[in-house]
């Protein structure tokens, strides 16, 4: 425990050290900031450090074994209902927790003046992400080639792309980018992995990877419906 403790924090402080240099150099070469914002600066960043180190912690010791495990033993159930609804569930509850999410939703909320609210972009993204999952993992199951999937559901997000409204439509794409999270991603990947291993004569590299580039794509084109239906 005290070695995956030194070594997140290891982690965690490499990838946010850069962040936190180049703002405080921004800072003092450029800004005029009241010392006590500065100081709010450094206690967000040990409080977001410290948040991270935990978090990491957290997905390492239950989220993966959990998610590997659950995908193990769907295909023991003999019920590719099962195993889709499952996956539904899974991919919403995670990308509804996701905190990339809940941040672009509650900025959107506040700038458009709660014309558009956070709890239903947030449900709309979850939506899409939960729908995707299913699918993808409806293909390690059947063995269909992820580039069909991804040839086909990029040609569809073209299309909309032309055809939604063009204010709607940088926001369909962050949308699809903030789902690739610290939650949903370990969660997908790991039931991908497990269900795939179970699975007789089937690599799971070629099945358990791809899976977030095709589950990002749903709330792409969720968000694109969305704005055709409006």
């Amino acid at each position: 425990m005290f070695e995956l403790l030194k070594q997140q924090l290891f982690d965690v402080l490499r990838a946010v050290t850069p962040v936190l240099v180049a703002a405080t150099l921004l800072e003092a070469l450029l800004g005029d900031a009241p010392a006590g914002l500065f100081v709010q600066f450094a206690i967000g960043a040990l409080l977001a450090i410290a948040g991270m180190v935990l978090l990491f912690i957290g997905i390492e010791l239950g989220i993966l074994p959990m998610g590997r495990f659950i995908g193990a033993e769907l295909p023991n159930k003999g019920s590719l209902w099962l195993i889709l609804g499952v996956a539904f569930s899974l991919g919403v509850a995670t990308t509804i927790a996701e905190p990339d999410v809940l941040v672009l939703a509650n900025e959107v909320d506040r700038l458009s003046g709660g014309a558009r609210s956070a709890r239903t972009l947030s449900y709309v993204i979850a939506i899409g992400v939960g729908l995707f999952v299913a699918v993808a993992l409806l293909r390690v199951v059947w063995g269909v080639r992820m580039t069909y999937l991804l040839a086909v559901t990029y040609a569809v997000m073209l299309v909309l792309t032309l055809l939604a409204p063009p204010e709607l439509t940088p926001l369909a794409y962050d949308a699809g980018s903030v789902t690739t999270g610290v939650l949903t991603a370990p969660v997908v990947l790991a039931l991908a992995l497990g269900l795939s291993s179970v699975l007789a004569q089937r690599s799971a590299i070629a099945d358990g990877f791809g899976l977030l580039g095709f589950a990002s794509a749903g709330p792409i084109i969720a968000i694109l419906l969305l704005g055709l239906a409006e």
